[in-house]
């Protein structure tokens, strides 16, 4: 095209259209996958961190109480924890009332295989469970004698219990379609020993 005598210069033909096209899909798709990976990376490790977070922060609320167990200023006859295979049971006279018969004084843990979750029972508020913690893929409590490795296995021997070991496992709350264990859902195992002083007194 002529303009003045000038060849109009201006503009591009369709193969020069074409090629920064093809280009510009190119460069979108590759911020386009670096974004969708950075943000699955950004979910697994929230899961993870929540999961971990979670987990301590249900041991640490179940050892402060069972560290309380047993406690008993007035000497009433009570055994601060009877031992169980299905339930963790805590007994305390924390006001010295000479009974365990108030708040937080008989307090009942259960683990609910069906819903993943541990239960908390006060069994003088309410009497009723409610959740404790979610996404427990499995717990379990060995009750110990003096030496601290020779567990107690019967309700007859629930007055030689000095301590316990309790062991969580939880899982993430969604599943990660790129882990290949546990059917996409990451793990964490958590395991305390606690010995509460007041136990055997």
């Amino acid at each position: 095209m002529y303009i003045f005598g000038k060849i109009d210069k201006n503009g591009f033909t369709l193969v020069e259209l074409l090629v920064a096209t093809s280009i510009f899909l190119v460069v979108i798709t590759a911020m386009s996958s670096t974004f969708i990976s950075q943000q699955k990376t950004y979910a697994v490790q929230g899961n993870i961190a929540e999961m971990t977070q979670g987990a301590r922060a249900a041991m640490n609320m179940l050892s402060t109480e069972v560290r309380q167990a047993g406690y008993n200023p007035m000497e009433i006859t009570m055994a601060g924890i009877p031992y169980s295979a299905t339930q963790l049971q805590l007994f305390a006279d924390l006001n010295g009332d000479e009974d365990t018969s108030d708040i937080n004084e008989n307090i009942i843990y259960t683990y609910d295989s069906q819903n993943l979750r541990i239960n908390r029972n006060d069994v003088n508020l309410d009497n009723t469970p409610t959740p404790f913690a979610e996404n427990i893929g499995s717990c379990s409590v060995k009750y110990l004698k003096n030496d601290g490795v020779t567990e107690v296995t019967s309700t007859g021997e629930t007055a030689q219990i000095r301590s316990i070991e309790i062991t969580i496992n939880t899982r993430t709350s969604d599943p990660d379609p790129e882990y290949s264990e546990n059917n996409g859902y990451r793990t964490f195992t958590l395991t305390s020993h606690i010995t509460p002083l007041n136990l055997g007194l």
